[in-house]
């Protein structure tokens, strides 16, 4: 990683901390970051004369505030870095720093894949009145269809995403695209996202059917899938740390989405369920457990509430259910579902299990609003 290009925004927190002063803070890192926080907390210390408390446990979100734990050990302000503030009273002064990346790649890597997705979504309006009523078996090949499998398209519009460090560049980008001859759409998502194109793993809210096909600026496959899965439109990538563009594979979210069905499939005689809440301020669903609780209840089905802060393995697949519903981040069913040797599915499949729901409607991704 290449931290002289990153803006760490550390002048502004150290001003922050000396105005209120603050004597004891919380520093809070993603994973990628944690090489790099001990020298922080030194400049941090240095500067502003206070203390500094590492939270070493995974961070993954905006959503995995630690705000309970450091209160009780006294902290005053906890500086939460690499994400955006989201809509969670967190109960506590949070200072959040995204964390900017200065470097802009360029477009012409990335304008053959965008072309060709722009010719496909244009395909898909001429055929979006052509589908009429479905059996089953061709509702669920539909469900299997990583392209296409949800509403119809109004339009064929580029959307330009990005993650937190690279939002800055969005505006430039959309000029130099349609200067380009694109039409381009910078998404607005729900209050859970901070910014204009900000993607999130559990929350892709600005997609609409104006939108054809996207442009993701960032790095790695996290958010990509996400939108993927979510939308059933095709997507590029342009990574603004080495340059390379490619594209989400149509393959790759095909084969989840087998996955998916065959876990859907696996519980359809399933009797018992653990229904997983997460203890994390923005991963907590209660109401949507209880209400998965009553559904099962409908059916003859027992369903048993679990609460926890960490998810895993070896936190759960003791117990004697016979399948769980994940209703804590929605990428632990998702990204980690081979881990666990019972099914663990997200609300809306055990729908589609139970029939509430059918296969026509195409994958619905799992979103916290």
């Amino acid at each position: 990683m290449d931290l002289e290009r990153h803006d760490f925004q550390l002048d502004e927190l150290v001003e922050r901390i000396k105005a209120n002063d603050n004597r004891l803070v919380a520093l809070q890192v993603p994973e990628g970051l944690k090489m790099q926080a001990l020298g922080m907390m030194d400049s941090i210390e240095e500067e502003s004369g206070a203390k500094v408390i590492l939270a070493a446990d995974p961070c993954y979100g905006a959503c995995d505030l630690v705000h309970d734990k450091m209160q009780m050990m006294g902290v005053e302000l906890v500086a939460h870095m690499g994400h955006s503030q989201m809509n969670i009273d967190s109960g506590m002064p949070t200072h959040f720093i995204p964390v900017t990346y200065d470097g802009t790649p360029e477009l012409a890597a990335v304008l053959p894949i965008l072309e060709g997705h722009r010719t496909l979504a244009q395909s898909r309006l001429v055929s979006a009145n052509e589908k009429g009523e479905m059996n089953e078996e061709v509702a669920k090949e539909s469900f299997l269809d990583a392209v296409g499998r949800v509403a119809p398209l109004t339009g064929a519009r580029l959307g330009l995403v990005g993650s937190i460090q690279h939002l800055h560049l969005l505006e430039d980008f959309k000029d130099r695209l349609e200067e380009g001859g694109f039409e381009v759409e910078i998404p607005l998502g729900g209050d859970r996202l901070a910014f204009p194109g900000q993607v999130l793993g559990c929350n892709y809210s600005g997609d609409t059917p104006s939108i054809g096909h996207y442009l993701f600026l960032g790095s790695g496959d996290f958010h990509p899938i996400g939108l993927v899965l979510h939308t059933g439109k095709p997507l590029a990538m342009l990574n603004p740390y080495t340059g390379d563009a490619s594209e989400m594979s149509f393959e790759r979210i095909e084969r989840i989405l087998r996955q998916r069905f065959g876990l859907i499939m696996a519980v359809d005689e399933a009797i018992s369920f653990g229904i997983l809440i997460g203890e994390k301020p923005g991963q907590m669903r209660r109401n949507l457990a209880i209400r998965i609780k009553r559904l099962l209840e409908k059916h003859d089905r027992r369903g048993y509430l679990l609460a926890l802060d960490h998810v895993s393995p070896d936190l759960i697949d003791f117990y004697p259910v016979d399948a769980f519903v994940n209703t804590a981040c929605p990428r632990i069913a998702i990204d980690d579902s081979k881990r666990y040797s019972k099914p663990l599915i997200t609300p809306y499949e055990l729908e589609v299990a139970l029939g509430e729901k059918q296969w026509e409607m195409g994958y619905q991704f799992d979103e916290i609003p």
